[in-house]
């Protein structure tokens, strides 16, 4: 793998002249990773989100905010945000879900410190960011219909489903709608397990302020990894006992978790169709049967009424796994 342009002299301008430059596996996006090693000891993360297609700025802004609010973002140690290249602190390579599959017996504990950090994020006034307001809701949810569904080779009623989102997730956008900052994307492959014992917060960048339920949706019924039903009820338990979420947090969790995966199908259908990336296929069945559970929640009626009448049967129960 190249290295990019420019990458010597930064870390030379950080302090980190001659360091040894190990590229390391990307995401779903264009941007890229290099852990940084100086002797035996010294060790960083660069990541590089090149311009145009990635702007480093989010990322800085909600990692500042995150740290000066006690949470625990890698701490940043050089920028150069014109050219795309952020050195962070190295919280190593042990993620929540790799360490799971080695040892589960650790699910509870590890799961419950994950729930706590979002209480303790509810707790904090919400950050200076934009609002996940309805248009945004609806850009996500499109992805379904946009690129699920031609990818299936169905022809659905787009108006009618995006005015069946607007009736159900009004009041998840009221004026007296609770908010908090909304990490996005927090679950097990974006919680790290760094040497000091804590969990590290990654893939924030994307931040929002919006409703509580969100990020335990994205904790709890996980694209990427099962979470058994039982370990979901007893953590949205842990969570309601630290952060007294109300009496309709219920339906705010079946809606925002319908509208999550939504938006993931989408996405998965995306990566695959126009990004050549078939891997991601094979985890819309586990995203398609937790919509399905959502679903039948009183609160998204209109919604599943639209799935029951444009997408058929057959399509449902294969939950999209049949898709290559």
């Amino acid at each position: 793998m190249s290295l990019p342009d420019g990458i010597e002299p930064f870390l030379e301008h950080a302090g980190w002249q001659g360091a040894e430059i190990v590229p390391l596996e990307g995401d779903a996006s264009f941007r890229r990773y290099f852990r940084i090693r100086a002797g035996n000891a010294d060790r960083a993360m660069l990541m590089y989100a090149p311009p145009p297609h990635e702007d480093p700025v989010p990322f800085l802004d909600v990692a500042r905010w995150l740290d000066d609010n006690g949470l625990r973002p890698p701490k940043i140690l050089a920028d150069d945000a014109a050219q795309g290249f952020v050195l962070l602190e190295d919280f190593g390579d042990a993620r929540l879900r790799d360490h799971l599959d080695g040892h589960p017996e650790d699910e509870m504990s590890l799961y419950g410190t994950a729930v706590d950090t979002l209480a303790q994020l509810h707790r904090v006034p919400e950050g200076p960011f934009d609002p996940y307001d309805m248009a945004v809701y609806l850009r996500e949810v499109n992805l379904l219909p946009e690129w699920y569904a031609s990818l299936a080779g169905l022809e659905v009623n787009g108006d009618s489903w995006e005015h069946a989102w607007q009736l159900v997730l009004e009041p998840l956008v009221s004026d007296d709608a609770p908010r908090v900052t909304v990490l996005r994307d927090y679950h097990a492959e974006n919680i790290m397990l760094p040497p000091d014992g804590t969990q590290g917060l990654i893939d924030f960048q994307d931040a929002l302020v919006g409703h509580p339920a969100y990020d335990l949706v994205s904790l709890l019924q996980d694209a990427r990894r099962d979470v058994s039903l039982e370990l979901e009820a007893q953590m949205l338990e842990r969570y309601g006992a630290a952060a007294e979420p109300g009496p309709d947090f219920d339906a705010a969790y079946a809606l925002l978790g319908a509208q999550r995966n939504a938006k993931i199908v989408g996405i998965f259908a995306r990566l695959y169709k126009r990004d050549g990336k078939p891997r991601y296929l094979a985890m819309i069945p586990r995203v398609w049967a937790a919509m399905e559970r959502d679903l039948q929640h009183p609160a998204l009626g209109p919604v599943a009424d639209w799935f029951a009448a444009n997408i058929p049967d057959e399509v449902r129960r294969a939950g999209g796994g049949e898709l290559a």
